[in-house]
């Protein structure tokens, strides 16, 4: 018996398969949890599976890019924001019929003073108190996450 899978994802499938014509080749993702005074970065993703759902800023890991470097690049892509990426939070696997994303989420001390601005494939970006994400649509997952992390005292 096989464990529950997600079937939405935070970032736009790639359509590629495996190398024998079956299921996708996992991809490496990375996630920015950037929280400051009782408020997390969070950005609404605007194309994708997961269109109009609000999320940490994040995606793909580029050919030779580390994955610090990553980090720091989609926090300035989807928010226009610079940051320090520092430890890991944790992982998810977000696994559908086109795509399978392993995502490694890691804590980020934002160093801009500006607020965000959306860019990249994001709609909207904004600090959002940690009391009142629970009210957001928050893509698939993301709740529980940000809980079993100690991001989130609780989620509904």
């Amino acid at each position: 018996m096989s464990a529950p899978r997600p079937v939405v994802d935070d970032f736009a499938p790639m359509g590629g398969v495996g190398s024998e014509g079956g299921p996708p080749r996992p991809e490496v993702a990375v996630g920015a949890v950037a929280v400051f005074d009782g408020a997390i970065l969070m950005v609404r993703r605007g194309r994708g599976p997961a269109q109009g759902t609000w999320s940490v800023p994040g995606g793909r890991v580029e050919p030779g890019e580390t994955l610090a470097e990553a980090v720091v690049r989609e926090l300035s892509e989807e928010t226009g924001l610079d940051g320090v990426c520092e430890s890991l939070v944790g992982w998810a696997e977000h696994i559908g019929p086109d795509y399978h994303y392993v995502i490694l989420d890691f804590r980020v001390t934002v160093l801009s003073d500006s607020d965000p601005i959306a860019g990249d494939d994001a709609s909207e970006a904004r600090w959002v108190r940690l009391s009142d994400v629970a009210d957001l649509t928050l893509a698939e997952g993301l709740a529980e996450f940000l809980h079993d992390h100690g991001i989130l005292a609780t989620f509904s």
